[in-house]
Order: C-alpha cells, then sequence, then structure tokens
C-alpha cells in the first residue's frame, strides 16, 4: 500500500467529506492551509498516482474516491457478445481472456469494469468489429448513453432511448434502423471507452 503524506490524506479527508459538492482548488489550498493552489494539484495527482482517486479527465469535479487503492495494471474479463438465456447475463457466460489494462484508462473503480469484443457494423463509425469495448457493470443508464444490453436473448451494443412505457435501441449506423427493445430487456453496462483494433 501507498503511503500517504499528511496533507494527502487531509485532502483525501476534504474530497470525500464534501463529494456530492466538490470544493475548488483555491477552496482546497484554503482548507488545507497550502501556499499555492499548484501544491493541491500536486498532492490530488499523487492521490490518483498511489490509486486512491479518480477523476473524470473532461470535468475535474467529478471525481471516485476508492476505499483500497488500485493497482496500475489490472486484469479484465473480456466476454463475446454471445447469445443469453431468458434470465441469463454476459457477465453469466464463458471468460473468453483476461486483458491487461492500465487503471489510468478508467475513470471508474476497475472492479466495475470488464470488456466485451464488438462484432459487426452497427455501431460504426464510434464502435468497429474487433474493437475492444470498455464497460461499467450497471443495470441503468441515462437516455442517449452507449450501453452493452441483452434485447431477445441476443447480447447488443446499442445507444439507449427511453421513450414513454418503451426503450428505444438505436445503431451508430445509420443503414440499421433504430427498434423497440422486447420484454426481455435488460441493461448490462455502460461503455465508457473503446480500444481501437486498428490502433
Amino acid at each position: 500500500m501507498n503511503k500517504l503524506h499528511s496533507t494527502q490524506q487531509s485532502l483525501l479527508e476534504l474530497l470525500d467529506a464534501n463529494i456530492d459538492d466538490p470544493l475548488t482548488i483555491r477552496e482546497l489550498q484554503e482548507q488545507l492551509n497550502l501556499s499555492t493552489p499548484s501544491l493541491v494539484v500536486h498532492h490530488i495527482q499523487q492521490l490518483e498516482k498511489k490509486g486512491y482517486l479518480k477523476r473524470n479527465p473532461s470535468n475535474p469535479q467529478d471525481y471516485q474516491l476508492l476505499k483500497q487503492p488500485e493497482k496500475q495494471l489490472v486484469h479484465l474479463n473480456l466476454y463475446g457478445l454471445a447469445q443469453c438465456g431468458p434470465d441469463g447475463s454476459i457477465l453469466e457466460g464463458n471468460v473468453v481472456d483476461r486483458i491487461p489494462i492500465s487503471t489510468k484508462l478508467l475513470s471508474f473503480p476497475a472492479e466495475e469494469a470488464f470488456l466485451v469484443k464488438a462484432k459487426g457494423e452497427s455501431m460504426m463509425p464510434l464502435i468497429n468489429e474487433g474493437d475492444l469495448v470498455i464497460v461499467r457493470r450497471s443495470s441503468t443508464a441515462d437516455d442517449g448513453k452507449v450501453v452493452v444490453c441483452v434485447n431477445d436473448g441476443k447480447t447488443l451494443i446499442k445507444r439507449f432511448h427511453k421513450d414513454n412505457a418503451s426503450v428505444v435501441l438505436e445503431s451508430a449506423n445509420s443503414s440499421f434502423p433504430p427498434f423497440i427493445a422486447k420484454d426481455d430487456f435488460r441493461i448490462e453496462g455502460e461503455v465508457k471507452g473503446v480500444i481501437s483494433a486498428f490502433a
């Protein structure tokens, strides 16, 4: 376990206490009695490096604290987009492989992550066949998010839309028309990233 500097411990406690209404860097500087904002940024980066903090790179006030520090490299389960039974889950299927991934690629705890290998052309150009798709386990998603889901026994990657009482599943490729989800529809997780097969 990475030892924390006393300032980092105090910063972690401040971030935890204000997670619902995050403090600005300036406010953190004042609370910690530090001489410059750059010292706050330095200690935040150290917390990230040591695995105690995950920040959304596009929104610094969107962060998660991790009770146990994460390793820098984790092995995520890779699942195939296979048929599921009526009440089955992709996560109950066979693990195709375990892929090493840097936790820096994840903006959420690694324990909530899994991978699927994309197939078909329905999500092009967003997701291409053979791409590794990083997914955060969840049974819900906000309207408009891309999800891994089970519909009519098939595991799919689609954009999720709630339309009154119906769920509409949409492809990124306009050649594939949107369709209404069946009664067995359920979300397995939200797509959080794509590792291109052609990179």
